[in-house]
């Protein structure tokens, strides 16, 4: 009787790791010249990262440093969608990063349909924010989980509880 393996897709970003980095970056921010008087404004509400400057070009500079930091600190930076900055009329730039929480549905679809182009003996389905896929053979799971991560779909992947 052949018993069946499986494993989740998920897309997890640890928030502990985020929060390190903007303490990091908002330390960094303070001790250098050309930033000092920038009025520069990081926080973090659930998900969405607020960031402030007093202009477009310092708040590119703390955008940097916030993703050196986040890179060392091993957050995907697949994970984050940034977006457009916004200049105030007195000049004020401000831009706010949202951190991928979960798979959205449309990305999760195209996660099935690239799993059952791969004509292997695997099943996949989405349960709520993540994608189980299951088979009786586990090379097949793992000829998936190599397909998947050799594709770019624009999202950070993980693949977790493979049994």
């Amino acid at each position: 009787m052949a018993s069946e393996s499986s494993f989740d897709i998920v897309s997890k970003i640890d928030l502990f790791e985020v929060d390190n980095a903007v303490g990091q970056t908002l330390k960094e921010v303070s001790t250098r010249f050309d930033l000092k008087a920038a009025g520069t404004e990081i926080r973090r509400e659930e998900h969405v990262l607020h960031l402030g400057a007093s202009d477009g070009y310092k708040l590119k500079s703390v955008v940097e440093i916030l993703l050196q930091r986040l890179a060392k600190r091993g957050v995907p930076l697949k994970g984050l969608t940034h977006s457009k900055v916004q200049v105030t009329p007195t000049g004020r730039a401000s831009q706010q990063i949202e951190i991928q929480d979960g798979i959205p549905a449309e990305k999760a679809r195209e996660i099935v349909k690239h799993v059952k182009e791969q004509k292997l003996k695997v099943q996949a389905s989405i349960l709520a924010d993540q994608v189980r896929v299951w088979g009786a053979k586990k090379d097949d799971l793992q000829a998936v989980i190599r397909s998947l991560r050799e594709t770019d779909l624009g999202i950070h992947m993980q693949f977790t509880n493979y049994r």
